[in-house]
């Protein structure tokens, strides 16, 4: 998850101000004289609409994480790729809206200069997010599974983020594991006040699973009085990673924590975007879902549509319905199993690409118009899964007190599942969005999806 700090508004800003001065730059170059007069009638508007289109391509890319382009070619084709992304972009955009042209050639000029600056500014940017220091330091208390990934995640994004790890508190946990991350040992519970102290430690990020009990109170509560933060790992795990750490949970935390509130306004404003998503959907895209018909006709014997048996909303089984991506006796001899992520010999050769860009799902979208499911939410499972995973994972049948969606967060941040523990990661993800559902968390979903097809990320 990109969590938006402080740091990265930052960032996002910035570079939207160096867009729109190359293209400052590039409108005098092409113009001229004439510059002056357009910038006065309206041109810095158009001006910032290629900004904003060119940030939005460079967001498409995946440019804006971070984590995922280290390497410095394949982020100089990426950025190349993304101008050429606002150009056709622009392009329409002009052929439909002529008025919003600032002046012939503009763009090119302009793209040119933001090939040049965009890796400049980048270089520029972390070596001053290092040489600023992070804004927030943080002390573990206690070894649990969360917060050694609390403390790797934490690190791995700790210039965009803003925050370090200074180091754990042993309670008795698993010091092999704290060393694998690249974390050390300072002290005892009983050192908590001199290690806040030495190492300027804002907040103490405490493991209840671990440290009950144990904590000593009086001291705390004198370093709390002094401006030391104090937290519980499940909401800083919250905070931090977009998820919910259920290794870590505990049932008061769930009743006593803000959200998992259930609004009869944002239930309406959801099925009222999902009738109308659903049913433009289908009218817009039935030319669409016809030539897939076709093709899934003609590559494969068998069923245009495959149906098959989901749980929903209050663990109501429903038929979901998908076009046909395996051949027609894939589950014959045995019986329900996980999808592979790469290599499934029962795809076909058409599945492949629409599951890649996720056409076989529309059919769901009928789904949606009848009410069994959402545009988004928690991605409905199997019977036979669920009744295994409800079994084998704390707070898993949780995920049935909303409808499910054709899309979700766990989708977007967690790109596939095809065993028990990526069950557990989307059931992290899933909770957190049950906690802080709302409509801008959907659109933003959205958002993120149209991205991952674009991308063709996941299956």
């Amino acid at each position: 998850m990109q969590r938006i700090t402080l740091r990265s508004a930052t960032f996002v800003v910035l570079e939207g101000l160096l867009i729109v001065g190359a293209a400052i730059v590039a409108l005098y170059v092409r113009m001229g004289e004439d510059a002056g007069p357009l910038m006065a009638d309206g041109g810095v508007w158009k001006l910032v609409l290629i900004a904003a289109v060119t940030q939005a391509c460079l967001y498409y890319a995946d440019l804006y994480n971070q984590r995922l382009v280290t390497d410095r070619r394949e982020f100089f084709i990426r950025v190349l790729q993304a101008v050429g992304g606002a150009a056709v972009v622009l392009a329409g955009l002009y052929f439909w809206f002529p008025s919003l042209i600032i002046g012939r050639g503009v763009f090119l000029v302009a793209a040119v200069l933001i090939v040049l600056i965009v890796p400049g500014w980048r270089i520029a940017f972390q070596w001053l997010s290092g040489y600023v220091g992070p804004r927030e330091r943080l002390l573990l208390v206690g070894a649990s599974p969360a917060a050694i990934v609390l403390a790797r995640e934490l690190d791995e994004r700790r210039h965009d983020l803003g925050v370090e790890i200074v180091g754990f508190v042993d309670v008795g946990g698993d010091t092999a594991a704290i060393a694998e991350a690249g974390q050390a040992v300072l002290g005892t519970i009983e050192d908590i006040p001199s290690i806040v102290r030495a190492r300027g430690v804002d907040r103490v990020v405490v493991s209840l699973a671990d440290a009950r009990g144990k904590l000593p109170m009086e001291k705390l509560l004198e370093m709390k009085l002094d401006g030391v933060t104090f937290d519980h790992l499940p909401s800083v795990y919250e905070e931090y990673t977009g998820k919910i750490a259920v290794e870590n949970l505990r049932p008061s935390w769930l009743i006593f924590s803000a959200g998992f509130r259930r609004s009869r306004t944002i239930a309406a404003l959801k099925r009222t975007m999902d009738v109308w998503i659903a049913a433009s959907g289908l009218v817009i895209g039935a030319p669409l879902l016809l030539l897939v018909a076709v093709l899934v006709r003609l590559t494969s014997p068998g069923p245009i549509l495959y149906h098959q048996r989901r749980v929903g909303l209050r663990g109501h089984i429903f038929f979901v319905h998908k076009f046909r991506s395996m051949r027609q006796d894939a589950e014959a001899t045995t019986g329900a199993v996980w999808a592979s992520p790469t290599g499934d010999s029962r795809v076909t050769p058409i599945g492949r690409f629409m599951r890649k860009t996720r056409i076989d799902e529309l059919p769901q979208l009928w789904n949606i118009l009848k009410g069994e499911m959402s545009f988004v939410g928690p991605r409905p499972e199997r019977p036979e899964f669920v009744t295994d995973l409800t079994r084998v994972i704390p707070y898993y049948g949780q995920r049935h007190i909303v409808r499910p969606g054709l899309t979700g967060w766990a989708q977007v941040c967690y790109t596939y599942g095809a065993s028990t523990e990526d069950a557990l990661q989307k059931l992290q993800y899933d909770l957190y969005y049950i906690k802080n559902l709302s409509v801008w968390l959907d659109f933003y979903i959205m958002f993120e999806t149209i991205k991952t097809v674009v991308l063709r990320k996941g299956a």
